[in-house]
């Protein structure tokens, strides 16, 4: 019974395994868009969006109605960030700068750019499926 086991097992993963291969490179890869709320794009349901304005929308959000005396608007802002969404806003803060600095060392140079692997880029598609798809193109012509 064990034998008949084990041998069901490796079949499954033959299986999986084969299954995965016929998968088009893309669809394994990791796919992020960069772009901002003013080039809005059609999303690949596997692709990562990085609003590259977040961060300043997240700001905004912050400062929002803050009375124009600088010691109450400081108090404010510190009752704020110390309030439970004031601490997910530090960290939505945190991840905004992280994406913009991941941005700017994948040396984006206009937006929308979508990449995959951290190596092939489409920029200008708003239409993530269909770059995805130039992409797959490309990473299947020898080089």
């Amino acid at each position: 019974m064990g034998d008949a086991l084990l041998n069901n097992i490796h079949l499954r993963c033959q299986h999986l395994l084969l299954v995965l291969l016929m998968l088009p490179a893309a669809a394994l890869a990791e796919a992020l868009v960069y772009t901002d709320k003013a080039h809005p794009v059609t999303a690949a349901t596997d692709a990562r969006i990085v609003l590259l304005d977040q961060q300043h929308h997240l700001e905004t959000d912050l400062s929002r109605d803050l009375p124009p005396d600088p010691q109450l608007a400081e108090a404010i802002i510190h009752a704020r960030l110390n309030s439970s969404s004031g601490k997910r806003l530090q960290s939505d803060l945190a991840k905004a700068q992280q994406d913009l600095t991941d941005a700017w060392s994948l040396g984006i140079e206009k937006i929308p750019a979508v990449i995959v692997d951290r190596r092939y880029v489409v920029y200008g598609e708003p239409d993530v499926a269909k770059a995805l798809d130039l992409i797959n193109r490309a990473r299947s012509q020898p080089q």
